[in-house]
């Protein structure tokens, strides 16, 4: 398959060299020419895992976008939230119709970058696909090197608009065979566990980030008290996807830190691997870092205001939400990816429900 991976982090170079590997024919574009030169050189990224080290070969590494998205069938980019905005502008002039955006997680960046293209003039029939979480657990070792702690063995997923979910799901397949459909982006939106796992951990382990200058928010970071929020918060994000109708099963993040109970995103052992691979330990800004500005002041913000639509109470997301926007000196409840600032909050159920699967209109 031809596959455009699109960005610099840790998640795209991971995704460029595991999907190289495989077989399929990776374009890798980075807007940063000097910080992707060292790959560029080479024609090749370094990957570990736990197969070893080696040379993955790629069959193109590039800045020009237009090089990296002709004729591709699946456009992957795994960049925070934060970054989804801009790219739909930058993608905009490229894209045709038929061509599948897979941007896991996602945070329902669908919605808004489908109407930036389209209003950047491009209405393409295009299809968005987000997901649980990122399909692989990575890191950056050096500027040609990532290593792969775990790979997705279950990826729920959905499709915005959900009529195109046949097509949309195939491709993503074609690269991912771990993913399992859900009903449309809503129902992934809802699954994704960044929201659930990160604010409590950069939030209650801040006295630690602020005092030392490498800390394991995974490691050390993760206490039974910590869990406890954890837990309770990923009840509040259940009862959510239940009072929205949106059936099991519900990957409860409880399965992530338990192998006796049932696989979770990440297969069994997978914290353990995350931990033990040391590459989490690491200096973490408080204000910029992406657990808090796309998994607080966007993720968070998105379930507390989608559940304050439906009614459902949430007030340990508020609790956490509130925590962040002190941290920050931020309303992190009136930020951009609110069901308010999507534009959502006016629809009923039923009109929500037409939106998702057919998308907004040229």
């Amino acid at each position: 398959m031809k596959i455009a991976v699109i960005g610099g982090g840790h998640g795209c170079h991971a995704a460029a060299a595991d999907l190289a590997e495989q077989g399929h024919q990776v374009r890798f574009w980075r807007r940063d020419g000097a910080a992707q030169a060292a790959i560029r050189d080479a024609g090749a990224i370094r990957l570990i895992d736990a197969a070893g080290e080696r040379s993955v070969p790629l069959h193109c590494v590039t800045t020009d976008l237009a090089e990296a998205l002709d004729g591709v069938e699946l456009v992957l980019s795994p960049l925070p939230a934060t970054a989804q905005v801009a790219l739909a502008g930058d993608l905009a002039p490229h894209l045709v119709s038929g061509q599948v955006l897979f941007i896991p997680p996602g945070t329902l960046g669908a919605i808004p970058m489908a109407r930036i293209i389209r209003q950047e003039g491009n209405n393409s029939e295009l299809a968005f696909v987000e997901a649980g979480t990122l399909p692989y657990l990575a890191r950056l070792r050096a500027p040609d090197t990532v290593a792969i702690s775990a790979r997705a063995t279950r990826l729920p997923a959905g499709v915005y608009p959900a009529r195109l979910s046949e097509q949309a799901q195939a491709a993503v397949a074609g690269a991912f065979p771990a993913i399992e459909p859900v009903a449309d982006v809503l129902d992934a939106a809802l699954m994704n566990a960044g929201p659930i796992i990160h604010p409590p951990l950069i939030l209650m382990n801040a006295g630690p980030l602020q005092h030392f200058d490498a800390w394991d928010i995974h490691n050390e970071g993760t206490q039974p008290a910590i869990r406890a929020v954890t837990d309770a918060l990923d009840r509040e994000r259940v009862a959510l996807r239940g009072a929205l109708a949106y059936g099991g099963p519900h990957f409860p993040l409880a399965d992530h830190y338990d192998d006796a109970r049932p696989e979770w995103m990440y297969g069994n052992a997978a914290h353990e691997s995350l931990t033990d691979s040391g590459d989490w330990r690491e200096h973490i800004d408080l204000a910029s870092h992406r657990y808090m500005r796309e998994d607080v002041a966007m993720g968070m913000a998105l379930m507390v205001s989608i559940a304050d639509w439906a009614g459902v109470a949430c007030p340990v997301a508020k609790g956490l939400l509130a925590m962040g926007s002190a941290i920050c000196g931020e309303d992190f409840r009136h930020g951009p990816r609110t069901w308010e600032a999507l534009g959502l909050a006016a629809l009923s159920r039923a009109e929500l429900r037409v939106l998702l699967h057919e998308g907004e209109a040229p």
